[in-house]
């Protein structure tokens, strides 16, 4: 009799959890529904249409955009800029984000002053930031523009330069960028013990010996999750872009995002547009499902 009463205590607190964790839970997936699994099904859908985005007359073009896309070299070519900056995001800013955090972790409280000034540019918006460096990039009265007068020279257009540009634009977004992962590292050495530091100036380790040998083991996840951030973002970046440069000169800047956007709301072609997104969002998927596999298995071995 007891046991059954116990079995029915049980069953009644296991059946409250339950209904507790779905009314908790319940807006979170409403929102993850509207706002993330029914527009990338509506993506699918249209890039299946031709719509120029405007009413609600839509013809049924099967596979038509997806093979239009297939050939398309104006989107493997924003799809290689994408990967430009994706390796160099990560050659730049992971490396350097962590001698900063590494710095203001060595320093403590001393380097208060740069943790601040470091971490301005990332509280910036990035159209503020697309703004500021059209300017200051500007051929002519830009920063570099100024100098090269100085000394006689003609105009340096970085921007106008199609072999310069997409560089210039990365030098930004690295600029940008690199104080949220100096955040997330400098957040990472807060989770390692005094004591293993103190363990090793007991047995007589440098400062660059306790940073290789021990830090840096424990570092890894976190710079692992670091280069996965990294690798995402670089592959949908648009706002900074297309305010510092629109994808020009040419298709020097174009990426997969503003030349979906170009497709969508400039040239009125939702149909193609959405084909463009649905091809990007499988590309970012594919990647980052290879990136994370790679790492983990780098991890464990």
């Amino acid at each position: 009799m007891i046991g059954g009463k116990k079995s029915t205590l049980r069953n009644v607190r296991q059946r409250s959890v339950r209904i507790a964790a779905a009314i908790f839970l319940l807006p979170a997936l409403l929102f993850i529904v509207i706002y993330i699994l029914y527009p990338i099904i509506d993506t699918f859908i249209n890039s299946a249409m031709d719509w120029r985005g405007m009413g609600r007359r839509r013809t049924f073009s099967g596979l038509a955009n997806w093979f239009s896309l297939m050939k398309d070299l104006h989107f493997w070519q924003a799809f290689t800029n994408n990967i430009k900056i994706m390796f160099l995001s990560l050659l730049f800013q992971v490396p350097f984000a962590m001698a900063l955090a590494t710095f203001l972790d060595f320093n403590g409280r001393k380097a208060y002053i740069f943790k601040v000034v470091w971490f301005l540019p990332y509280l910036l918006s990035s159209v503020a930031v697309g703004v500021l460096f059209k300017f200051a990039l500007d051929a002519n009265y830009g920063i570099f523009g100024s100098i090269s007068a100085l000394f006689g020279k003609g105009a340096v257009d970085l921007l106008g330069n199609p072999s310069l540009a997409l560089y210039a634009v990365i030098g930004v977004v690295c600029w940008q960028f690199i104080p949220f992962y100096m955040v997330l590292y400098l957040a990472a050495y807060g989770t390692i013990p005094v004591e293993l530091y103190e363990a090793a100036c007991i047995d007589g380790a440098s400062r660059n010996q306790y940073f290789w040998r021990v830090s840096l083991p424990l570092l890894r996840p976190t710079i692992i999750s670091g280069m996965i951030l990294s690798i995402i973002g670089s592959l949908k970046y648009f706002d900074l872009i297309y305010v510092m440069t629109g994808g020009g000169p040419g298709v020097a800047t174009e990426l997969m995002a503003t030349y979906m956007y170009r497709n969508s709301f400039i040239r009125l072609n939702m149909g193609y547009g959405s084909t463009v997104a649905a091809g990007m969002f499988i590309l970012i998927t594919l990647i980052a499902l290879i990136t994370v596999t790679a790492l983990n298995k780098k991890t464990t071995v």
